[in-house]
């Protein structure tokens, strides 16, 4: 600022002195002066700032994103009767950051969620939404020997909501049971929704 005041000087200074040759260089400095103050300022506003830190290159590569692997996979679903109820593929998305499944139901039946692990919160979260307008947002994580994951689901064409419930056990034999419940009582008690028992498809005549 003083060194921008005394340019500002010496200018007017010149310009009242008829005639001035130095006319040219006092402006030139004034400039100068200007440039030099804004360089300045910026350099002292930004001093002490630290830049954030670089994200890593894989966010995702932690072993508790690899939790829910079990699940991974092309399955056939079929219910505890051993009727076929429909096929489900869940892949890994998005680095190695999220689980997309993809539905469809004996029926014709449509719909997919995507399964996420949050460090933040320490918690596995599922949001899925059907065709049918049933949208379910699901978390928590390992309890036991199943990932069980609670939450609610709404039924969009109605806006009704109701607590609900998913476990998925992994099996012996390969398989993986996924049991729905849902409540009606606020989790006082819980009915089942949907009892599913995941086989790998093997070969395409399984499709």
């Amino acid at each position: 600022m003083h060194e921008g005041g005394e340019s500002v000087l010496d200018t007017k200074k010149c310009r009242d002195q008829r005639p001035c040759s130095a006319l040219a260089s006092c402006a030139a400095a004034f400039g100068l002066s200007l440039a030099l103050g804004a360089t300045a300022s910026a350099q002292t506003s930004t001093a002490g700032t630290a830049a954030p830190p670089s994200p890593p290159s894989k966010p995702c590569a932690g072993e508790a994103f690899r939790a829910f692997d079990f699940w991974l996979g092309d399955w056939q679903v079929r219910t505890a009767d051993g009727n076929v109820a429909g096929v489900n593929r869940i892949t890994r998305r998005e680095g190695n950051c999220v689980l997309l499944e993809q539905w469809t139901g004996a029926s014709g039946s449509t719909g997919m969620s995507m399964n996420f692990y949050s460090p933040a919160s320490d918690r596995w979260r599922q949001v899925w939404h059907s065709a049918s307008g049933a949208l379910i947002d699901i978390s928590g994580g390992w309890t036991g020997e199943s990932m069980v994951l609670t939450g609610t689901i709404e039924y969009v064409g109605n806006a009704t909501t109701q607590p609900f419930r998913g476990t998925w056990t992994p099996l012996e034999d390969g398989r993986v049971r996924q049991f729905f419940e849902q409540s009606g009582d606020d989790g006082e008690t819980w009915q089942a929704w949907f009892e599913g028992f995941y086989a790998r498809r093997e070969s395409p005549a399984e499709r």
